[in-house]
């Protein structure tokens, strides 16, 4: 692993100065080089599902093992939007002149070499070598041990692309070994690595944010709150709620707690109750909540805190703004939450006090997300505060230096 790092820091320096037309024909050649391994790709794919079942890998996790012929395509088509993206590296941004007489801005300059620690999905490694090519950073990538020939399979399309492109291989470093020991190295070589973000479940996390030596991005679980407010129109909130929780049950974006204005509690939960069932949700309530549902399970405090990933939802009943605002504050991971609501200073007042990545007046839970929000792809979301936060895109992946001009300028 100190040989990995020592070539990932050498091929991080060679990316800084490349062209962005470089770094986009490298993308390109990367699609291409997909697009004709289609056959090998598939047979190591093959390999790790027929691993996974031997193993008893479970179906959800199957599903997100599997290489289809869409998804590959889908690989090939993140690749050219990822290469159509703007360029952030060298931008300059915020020059003045001081009194000195000296010009000072600051420039836009890639972090380094990316550690990106992921579990299941192989088209992950194309998603991640694709953004940290775009930014200029070298990466070396540790994909789970369910996913190796797969991974191994895309790293060789990877590698050879960039050779094609005149680019140092090591640009883009795959573990090639499923040793676990190998993830501690990782995480620990802060002369080589400049960030890790892991991607994967909470004890993934958990243990890389524990163990590290070098900065990591990320969010451990997306526990997402809806609140629907006293003036919030019921049409939209019923339309909101439901898209938050049901449109999909896995991802970190989806709603896992419902809080309600008692005002409307009475006239609101009954419908939303009636979709949710007939849905195949399970509803676990405050006493208040389950006068008003009576198929709503007992909700306990753990509830409350809880990231389901499941068709599941804790809906509890606030006396109002304040209450929501303190309960999301308390239990909420920071990841995402929406208020519904007509009222313009409520909603300001929830944008303000609300701590997390991701605030939204209106809106489903689900658009909390790189693509939607207009950044092309992301890497992962960041529920830290410092240094990013929200989806992580290419804007993300960079840092800021400061630049001086003078013209012989001296300090008196």
């Amino acid at each position: 692993m100190q040989g990995v790092g020592k070539a990932a820091r050498g091929a991080s320096r060679q990316l800084a100065r490349a062209s962005t037309k470089m770094r986009n024909d490298a993308l390109l050649a990367i699609a291409e080089q997909l697009g004709n391994s289609r056959d090998s790709l598939a047979e190591a794919n093959r390999l790790d599902m027929a691993a996974g079942r031997e193993s008893g890998l479970d179906a959800a996790l199957l599903d997100r093992l599997e290489l289809t012929p869409a998804r590959i395509d889908a690989m090939i088509t993140g690749l050219l939007e990822v290469a159509a993206l703007p360029d952030p590296i060298g931008e300059i941004t915020d020059m003045s002149y001081r009194p000195s007489g000296i010009q000072v801005g600051k420039m836009r300059v890639p972090l380094g070499v990316i550690g990106i620690i992921y579990e299941s999905r192989p088209n992950v490694t194309v998603e991640a070598a694709s953004l940290c090519l775009k930014s200029g950073n070298a990466t070396i990538l540790r994909g789970g041990s369910e996913a190796l020939h797969s991974n191994l399979a895309i790293a060789e399309c990877i590698g050879a692309a960039l050779a094609a492109s005149g680019f140092d291989a090591a640009a883009v470093q795959i573990v090639n070994t499923a040793d676990r020991a190998a993830v501690g190295e990782l995480i620990t070589m802060p002369d080589y690595v400049d960030v890790i973000v892991p991607r994967g479940g909470k004890g993934l996390i958990e243990r890389i944010s524990r163990d590290s030596k070098v900065p990591v991005i990320k969010h451990l679980d997306g526990n997402c709150h809806v609140y629907v407010d006293a003036d919030a129109d019921m049409t939209k909130a019923l339309a909101i709620t439901f898209n938050s929780k049901t449109h999909r049950y896995g991802t970190c974006n989806t709603a896992e707690s419902l809080l309600v204005d008692a005002a409307i509690a009475e006239r609101f939960l009954p419908q939303i109750a009636e979709r949710l069932l007939s849905a195949g949700v399970e509803i676990r309530g405050c006493e208040q909540t389950r006068r008003f549902i009576s198929e709503a399970k007992a909700a306990v405090e753990a509830d409350w805190f809880e990231e389901y990933l499941a068709p599941v939802i804790a809906v509890k009943v606030v006396s109002g703004l304040d209450e929501a605002i303190e309960h999301i504050n308390t239990y909420s991971s920071h990841h995402t939450e929406s208020i519904v609501t007509e009222n313009y200073t409520k909603a300001r007042r929830f944008l303000t006090e609300i701590d997390s990545s991701s605030v939204m007046v209106n809106a489903s839970t689900r658009f909390a997300d790189g693509f939607e929000y207009g950044l092309g792809a992301e890497i992962g979301i960041s529920t830290d505060k410092l240094h990013a936060r929200g989806p992580v895109g290419l804007q993300g992946l960079t840092s800021q230096k400061y630049i001086v001009f003078g013209d012989g300028h001296i300090r008196g």
